[in-house]
Order: C-alpha cells, then sequence, then structure tokens
C-alpha cells in the first residue's frame, strides 16, 4: 500500500496512520520515488529487529513510543522527536520498548568521485 503518488504534492497526519499489530511490525510506504523511500513502521512493545545493514542511507524520526537502536554498537534511545542518521552498510538492530512508530527514508548513497 503506498499512500501517495509519486512528483504530487502529499500531507497526512502520522496519527491517522499510526497501528500497532499484537505483535511483530506492521509498515505502510507513504511515498516511493527513484530516490527516495518514506515508510511508516508501527511495532508492538517487545518486537525486536535483529541486527543487519541496508545498501541505503537511511534516516529514523521518531513519532511515539519508546525503544532503542543499536547503531554500529551505540545504544540511542528513541523517544518522540528523535531523528537518527545511519550511513549506508552501518550495522544496526532495534527493539521496541514499547508501541512504536517512525518514519524510515531510504535514500541513494551518494558516490564522492575524486578529480
Amino acid at each position: 500500500m503506498t499512500v501517495a503518488i509519486p512528483n504530487n504534492s502529499f500531507t497526512v497526519n502520522l496519527q491517522d496512520l499510526i497501528e500497532y499489530p499484537t505483535s511483530g511490525i506492521l509498515s505502510k510506504v507513504l511515498l516511493k520515488d527513484s530516490n527516495c523511500q518514506y515508510s511508516l513502521f508501527c511495532l508492538a512493545a517487545g518486537t525486536e529487529i535483529d541486527e543487519h545493514t541496508s545498501t541505503r542511507n537511511a534516516v529514523i524520526t521518531v513519532v511515539e513510543g519508546t525503544g532503542n537502536l543499536n547503531l554500529e554498537s551505540k545504544d540511542i534511545a528513541l523517544a518522540p522527536g528523535i531523528f537518527v542518521f545511519m550511513p549506508a552498510n552501518a550495522p544496526h538492530a532495534l527493539q521496541a520498548q514499547e508501541n512504536l512508530a517512525f518514519v524510515l527514508t531510504l535514500s541513494e548513497q551518494v558516490s564522492v568521485r575524486s578529480h
């Protein structure tokens, strides 16, 4: 399910889209284009995502709830308003202490060329 159409203006109240599963994860793609994907993740309290990496840069913006993000072996407390940038290929794992909702933005890794 994608909520918006690419290349069109779009606004939504994230609170209206938050739905917590009884266990595990519910995700909704808000918008996807050739460069970025914006998804709302809703994790039930106690849900854990094992350590993994992504080939894309990622940003987590917490909307509600609390949890813990282990990013490159450092613990980051997740709470509403927290913004975390994760470079591509950075190992990370996540635990939801209570129901946790966040927007995950995946973007292309910018390649830097030397001249």
